[in-house]
């Protein structure tokens, strides 16, 4: 029978490592198997997730966050490079770096005809939690299940059993704590609520990995994103930072009469017609100044009824770097 694996310590400032996640050079290569030709899924992958962190992972589907994360939790084998969870290499340490991390994922795979408080106590059995250790009340307190700790799993909500799924997770006090597209298919409220749930526990001293399709989640939640594409990191910098990459803006005017087509004298601007009488025009303000578009406006003989602006957001960023690197 396979021991039990160790626990890791408890995340504070005295004994948690620099970095959380670390790694280097990661590439993973699938064989060839009948007509399905060899692929490589990650390209030399580079990267750092500071402990205490609240991370985002974004990508396109295909874009190899998947095999990242299933090679972090040991579920996949990686072709080269090295990969350390908490300190511990998981391959020089695979049962101690496993027990470092918590991972959720997209599938909600709970056992119908166990309640919340049983899952929980068999998962904890699974990492080798000693019973007088274990904190299933307090887990379940933690993501709103506590009236339902003695209900069957199968009568739960859709929403609850995604919140089991995370208290799952957690049995085992890992450091790091990885969501995978955690608020995939749920309401608008719920949504919110795990977001809280998820400040909470990145609060505590947990390390948060966080994937997500929403991009405004991220933006919400992350203080540093890293983007993946074709197994390639193309961004990896703070939120803050990432947003001022690309200083775009974009001037929405609202003009007093309809047009057909782009005014000639717009023409370098590269205008959108919105509507019959909305221009949208994308600008740098690093490199073109409002008052030089306003100009060509006055020129082209348009009056403005209304004028607002949109900042660059998250969404743009992605769309930019993934369209550049596809």
């Amino acid at each position: 029978m396979a021991q039990p694996a160790q626990r890791p310590e408890a995340a504070h400032p005295v004994s948690a490592p620099r970095l959380a996640v670390e790694v280097r050079g990661l590439v993973k290569t699938y064989r060839a198997a009948g007509r399905v030709p060899e692929k490589t899924a990650l390209h030399g992958i580079d990267l750092e997730i500071p402990s205490g962190s609240l991370f985002g992972l974004l990508g396109p589907n295909g874009a190899g966050k998947s095999t990242l994360i299933n090679i972090m939790a040991g579920l996949v084998m990686k072709t080269s490079g090295t990969v350390r969870i908490w300190g511990r290499d998981i391959d020089a340490d695979p049962r101690s770096s496993r027990s470092a991390i918590g991972v959720v994922p997209q599938e909600l795979n709970i056992d119908p005809f166990f309640t919340p408080r049983e899952l929980l106590d068999l998962h904890a059995g699974l990492y080798g939690v000693p019973k007088a250790e274990r904190r299933t009340d307090a887990i379940l307190a933690a993501v709103g299940l506590s009236d339902k700790a003695d209900s069957y799993a199968r009568t739960l909500s859709g929403g609850m059993r995604r919140r089991l799924m995370v208290a799952k997770a957690m049995v085992h006090a890992p450091p790091v704590l990885v969501l995978d597209e955690p608020t995939a298919g749920v309401d608008i409220e719920l949504r919110r609520m795990l977001w809280d749930q998820v400040r909470a526990l990145n609060r505590t001293g947990t390390t948060v990995l966080l994937t997500t399709h929403y991009l405004e989640e991220a933006e919400e939640l992350c203080d540093t994103i890293a983007i993946i594409n074709h197994g390639r990191v193309v961004a990896h910098d703070s939120t803050t930072n990432l947003l001022r990459r690309i200083e775009g803006k974009t001037l929405i005017l609202q003009t007093d009469h309809d047009l057909s087509g782009v005014p000639g004298q717009l023409a370098a601007f590269a205008p959108e017609l919105r509507a019959p009488r909305q221009l949208a025009i994308r600008y740098d303000p690093r490199q073109t100044q409002v008052g030089d578009i306003l100009a060509a406006v006055q020129a082209a003989g348009l009056g403005i009824q209304d004028l607002t602006t949109e900042q660059t957001d998250l969404e743009d960023i992605f769309l930019q770097l993934t369209r550049r690197t596809g």
